[in-house]
């Protein structure tokens, strides 16, 4: 594999095909997977700039589409947790099979309904799963049970204007009962993270997190 470049890789889940784009650094330390939100696909540019900042500080990365096209149009699929969580289960032991990253600690990045299905994947996997980075998302729709669940190390984003989603993500946190957790709100910003330098700071988040918990002993 060509370690410079992302390479566009096929994932599969029984009898649907995945489309993914994996990045990998030389020397590598440890590969995040991104957990898409709703209406969104590996091509989406905020977890692209999120992935590019993870790559220059030695972190691989797997974006992957979530929902097939067709799925995509099917507005009861893209709310479909236990779908989403196991397309993403899919995807870990995809990364467990391939020879360069198999060796590789694996972390969590969700935005949005993505946030809710990689803590359900947390929940599951146990330590299996380095660190969870949810930006924006609803973790609350992984389920009280479920994030009781969670022993990996969690971060949650929420942007300072975005209104409800900051309380449902003080619920979800207050819910994270067995795990190393924080929750940062970024003044300022709203749900997508628009605003001149709002993405940055969360890329930056991400990366500390993440560069703390997922350290690979190969």
């Amino acid at each position: 594999m060509d370690t410079d470049r992302d390479n566009e890789v096929t994932v599969w889940c029984g009898s649907i095909e995945l489309g993914g784009s994996l990045g990998l650094p030389q020397d590598a330390n440890g590969v995040i997977l991104f957990a898409h939100g709703s209406g969104s696909s590996r091509h989406s540019p905020r977890n692209n700039q999120v992935a590019r900042t993870l790559r220059q500080h030695g972190l691989g990365t797997l974006l992957l589409d979530l929902l097939t096209p067709e799925e995509d149009r099917d507005a009861r699929k893209r709310f479909d947790i236990a779908l989403l969580t196991e397309r993403l289960r899919a995807a870990r032991e995809w990364l467990r099979d391939e020879p360069d990253t198999s060796n590789h600690r694996v972390g969590l990045f969700g935005a949005s309904t993505g946030a809710a299905a990689a803590l359900q994947l947390a929940a599951a996997l146990g330590h299996d799963i380095a660190a969870v980075v949810s930006r924006g998302g609803r973790p609350d729709m992984a389920g009280e049970a479920e994030l009781d669940k969670v022993s990996a190390p969690t971060l949650l984003i929420v942007g300072g204007e975005d209104g409800v989603v900051i309380d449902l993500n003080r619920q979800a946190f207050a819910q994270l009962n067995h795990c190393e957790k924080e929750l940062v709100i970024i003044p300022g910003a709203t749900h997508l993270f628009e605003e001149p330098g709002k993405m940055d700071q969360v890329a930056a988040l991400a990366t500390d997190w993440f560069a703390r918990h997922c350290r690979t002993l190969i």
